[in-house]
Formats: C-alpha cells, structure tokens, sequence
C-alpha cells in the first residue's frame, strides 16, 4: 500500500480542535460554550472510567462487584447515561480499580 502525501495547500480546509469548537460553539465564556464544556467533561470522566477499568483488565461486572452495585450502574456511569456522586467515584476508584482519586479546582 502506498501512502500520498499532502501538502499544506490539500489541507488549507483542515482546522485545530480548538478552533473548530470555537466556531461551533462560541468563545470560552459564552453560555453555549460552557454547556458544551460541561457536558464533554461528565463525558471524559466515564471515558476515564472505562479506560482505568479496561487497563486493569476488569470487567464491568467484576468492577461492580468490587464496590457492591451492579453492571448496568457502571455501564451507564461509563456512557454517561447516569451521573456518579463523588462518594461513588471515590469507591470506584479506590476499591474497585486499587487507584487514587485526586480533583482539582481551578479558578
């Protein structure tokens, strides 16, 4: 299989994340853009999970087990279908993935 390669002038169409989420979704500080930003951050935290989990090579089920609830509760903290408190997502991480949870606030 040969590769092409392209030039600057092929991909003058092509846009930085950061730009592209500034036209979509206005500048940091607008209130469609900290809707977004909301949003993608409960999203990254169930990607985080689901990474962690995986990395550990646990299952879903096992994961649950681990911290006494059940695999749909941890399917849908996962895909974002159902918010975790911070008690729950200490207990995860710390008893069910042996890890440390550490949050930061930045003003």
């Amino acid at each position: 299989m040969k590769l092409k390669r392209t030039t600057n002038m092929e991909n003058k169409n092509l846009k930085s994340l950061d730009r592209f989420i500034d036209e979509r979704y206005g500048q940091k500080g607008s209130a469609k853009r900290e809707k977004f930003e909301k949003g993608y951050e409960s999203f990254k935290l169930g990607v985080m999970l689901q990474q962690a989990r995986l990395k550990k090579g646990l299952t879903q089920e096992q994961l649950a087990e681990r911290i006494g609830t059940n695999k749909g509760y941890i399917s849908k903290i996962e895909n974002d279908i159902k918010e975790v408190r911070l008690s729950t997502l200490q207990k995860i991480v710390e008893l069910g993935l042996g890890g440390t949870l550490d949050l930061a606030i930045r003003l």
